[in-house]
């Protein structure tokens, strides 16, 4: 075959089995009945229960996404796995993930792109499916539960659990596949969303409070501003340059960080809420996992049908942000 591009042939998730509903984190932060559904669109999200493990869910949806596919272990030539809370430090989790996964042709690797790290994923799994005609398996997973502090309501209301895989194999077809990206990151916010320490700048050591370890939103209102700039700049130019219009676009599947968020970056981009697909209100915010956990359910309610387009956006924490238009 002649390898032109790269297309989607399966889709998996995974989410942990206990149910958090948003009267439990109320009554904590002694909010009032529905405060949080009003504010961010959320009204159920899934976190870890003791024994659930980051490469156990990131598994169990790339096991998924491979059967799915029916494309054989044998043909996987890389795992691309996207997460902010691996297993540990250090190994890397994603040679794991393919070890248990019976993957023994495959490299294996940890990308730490926050909220845009499958679309980071997506990207460089693209240009490595078009130059080694081999087929990729990309992950997308968190376990922020175990990262949230309870006490800070700008984050501890947002976040949740999942995985959610899709495995991109060679194709003929230059009219399908990735279109158009943009990948751009903004360093002077990168202290708007944050774990202070464990990392080499501020290592482990005797004496740092529990609250060091646990990730902190520093302004709300200028995370909320600066993800929808981030997200409708980088759309723009990948539909740009897939030389193809928002009018044009089947799916928009944005980043589900905070229906807020999303909405305001369809308005920019003239997108109507019909064409918006959203897993935010029964998911809540799983960081990198919430595209591929998005598409994962969409498209298991309706199939993908050839020559539709979609635009995927993304924006998070570094600042980090992502667009890929993408044509099934």
């Amino acid at each position: 075959m002649i390898v032109r591009s790269a297309r989607i042939a399966g889709f998996g998730h995974s989410v942990p089995g206990r149910c958090v509903e948003n009267h439990e984190i109320e009554q904590s932060l002694g909010l009032e009945a529905g405060w949080i559904e009003r504010r961010t669109g959320i009204r159920t999200r899934y976190w870890a229960r003791e024994g659930d493990t980051l490469s156990g869910l990131a598994v169990k949806a790339g096991s998924m996404a491979l059967d799915h596919s029916t494309i054989p272990r044998s043909e996987i030539a890389m795992v691309l796995l996207a997460t902010s809370t691996p297993d540990h430090l250090l190994p890397p989790t994603a040679p794991l993930v393919a070890h248990q996964l019976d993957l023994q042709n495959s490299g294996a690797i940890d990308l730490a792109g926050a909220c845009s790290g499958f679309l980071y994923a997506l990207t460089l799994a693209d240009g490595f499916v078009r130059a080694q005609g081999k087929a990729v398996l990309v992950i997308a997973a968190n376990i922020l539960s175990r990262r949230i502090n309870p006490a800070e309501r700008a984050s501890c209301v947002l976040f949740a659990d999942a995985a959610a895989a899709v495995v991109l194999t060679p194709a003929s077809d230059p009219a399908g596949g990735i279109l158009g990206a943009d990948l751009c990151s903004d360093g002077s916010g990168y202290d708007l969303i944050s774990i202070a320490a464990g990392g080499s700048n501020k290592p482990f050591a005797p004496g740092l409070a529990a609250s060091e370890f646990l990730m902190t939103m520093r302004d709300g209102r200028e995370v909320f501003s600066r993800a929808v700039e981030m997200m409708s700049t980088a759309s723009q130019r990948a539909l740009d340059r897939a030389a193809v219009s928002a009018s044009e676009i089947n799916r928009f599947v944005p980043h589900q960080a905070n229906i807020r968020i999303f909405q305001a970056v369809a308005a920019d981009l003239g997108i109507e809420a019909e064409r918006t697909v959203c897993s935010l209100d029964r998911f809540g915010n799983s960081s990198a996992a919430t595209i591929p956990l998005s598409l994962s359910l969409d498209a298991a309610e309706r199939p993908l049908q050839c020559g539709e387009t979609l635009l995927l956006a993304a924006a998070g924490a570094g600042l980090t942000g992502a667009a890929v238009v993408y044509r099934a």
